[in-house]
């Protein structure tokens, strides 16, 4: 990504604010995990999103007074010779502003006076923050603590949502953004074949894992973008396994939920495979049924598609070919064997924080996951691939990964 990317992102959320406003955006800070340790640094996306900055600490201000007229400044943490040594050298000004865009860079300790000055000045009654919660329950963020001392302070003061006018900048993917999903997508495939080619019987879900990342690792190190979903036989059957300490037992389907991150864009593909290289009759039909109803879904999404139609035809189409199969009798009984929906964004988030339209439109980059749960015969697995909307249709951009049978053994046999 270039500035001039992150200038048109945040040119675009500054057409929806209102004048005598401010914008204010945080990166984040860190995570104590135990003790002196913390967890690695994630930067907030939508920061990121509008500034291509992932230091922590770092916050982003904007301006836009009565007439209209937008200013932009960014803080950043002050060089700190003794801080630097032990965790890393911190971004300095100039670098910033190459990235961003920003020209007005400054140190984060002007941050509080420069706010109330702007705040005391009566040309500002209304403050953009990002303080969306994920679920009731999840942690305060910086921006929470924000707006409590702002409601404190300025009583008078309104609190824009910043959230909802990122989340509809974020849905429709600029080129760069696809552009960098497709890089994103040649690493997630080296990471999967790099799995496929070395399964074999007797190999331990975090062997598998090893495999992914060591491929990945090749590119840089962005890593994977989420963390990794990886089982073996009857760990498949739960959704989301973090755990890798299961073995891969002959006959057993290796089930993997992963994807890469380029220019912190990220993919989000599932297959499933036997640890042996070879299918099975019964792991033959079942996977047939998947692989049948995400073709078929590639072939009728469009713009204009009622996006509930998604889950809704996934399912309805998959029953029809477990039907056929003679695997299920009545649709009242798909929820046997699939537990989850069919579909769900990419890009900044691996389920992206975007707004969700009721229609299908070019731009939109979501995922269609058919998953197929049959714990009686003990098989699980899922087929998930990325789709982009284009002008008359859609486009599979993880088409070049494995993904039918004959493929898939032909790999394995390498």
């Amino acid at each position: 990504m270039t500035s001039a990317y992150y200038f048109s992102n945040r040119r675009r959320f500054y057409e929806q604010m209102d004048s005598g406003s401010l914008l204010i955006l945080f990166s984040g800070t860190e995570i104590r995990r135990s003790s002196d340790e913390y967890y690695p640094f994630s930067p907030d996306r939508n920061f990121v999103y509008l500034t291509g900055i992932g230091c922590k600490e770092a916050v982003f201000l904007a301006a836009k007074d009565g007439e209209g007229a937008v200013s932009e400044r960014l803080y950043i943490l002050p060089p700190d010779f003794l801080a630097e040594r032990w965790t890393g050298r911190r971004v300095k000004p100039e670098e910033a502003e190459s990235v961003s865009g920003v020209r007005d860079v400054r140190f984060l300790d002007a941050f509080q006076s420069d706010v109330q000055a702007m705040l005391t000045s009566g040309n500002y009654g209304q403050v953009y923050l990002d303080c969306r919660r994920h679920a009731p329950e999840d942690i305060g963020r910086l921006s929470h603590g924000f707006a409590d001392r702002l409601a404190a302070e300025h009583p008078v003061l309104k609190i824009g949502d910043a959230s909802a006018v990122l989340r509809r900048l974020r849905l429709i993917k600029s080129p760069e953004e696809i552009a960098a999903l497709r890089e994103a997508e040649k690493k997630t495939k080296a990471g999967i074949l790099a799995m496929m080619r070395a399964s074999k019987p007797g190999m331990w879900e975090y062997q598998y894992k090893a495999e992914f990342d060591r491929a990945l690792g090749q590119f840089g190190p962005e890593g994977p973008g989420f963390p990794s979903i990886i089982s073996a036989g009857q760990n498949n059957f739960c959704i989301h396994y973090y755990s890798y300490t299961g073995q891969a037992h002959d006959g057993d389907m290796i089930l993997n939920d992963v994807g890469a991150q380029h220019d912190w864009m990220i993919t989000d593909v599932s297959r499933g495979w036997p640890c042996n290289g070879r299918f099975t009759e019964k792991q033959k039909l079942l996977y047939e049924c998947a692989l049948a109803t995400s073709d078929y879904m590639f072939s009728i999404i469009k713009p204009g598609m009622p996006m509930a139609d998604v889950d809704a035809t996934i399912k309805r189409y998959n029953f029809e070919r477990l039907k056929d199969a003679g695997v299920l009798r009545s649709f009242d009984q798909i929820g046997k064997l699939m537990w989850h929906g069919g579909s769900h964004h990419i890009g900044y988030d691996v389920h992206d924080a975007v707004e969700r339209l009721e229609f299908l439109a070019p731009g939109m980059a979501f995922c269609v996951d058919v998953g197929i749960y049959h714990e009686e015969w003990g098989i699980g697995f899922r087929v998930e691939d990325n789709c982009l909307v284009t002008e008359t249709g859609c486009e599979n951009l993880s088409r070049e990964i494995p993904r039918t049978i004959y493929d898939i053994e032909a790999i394995m046999r390498k």
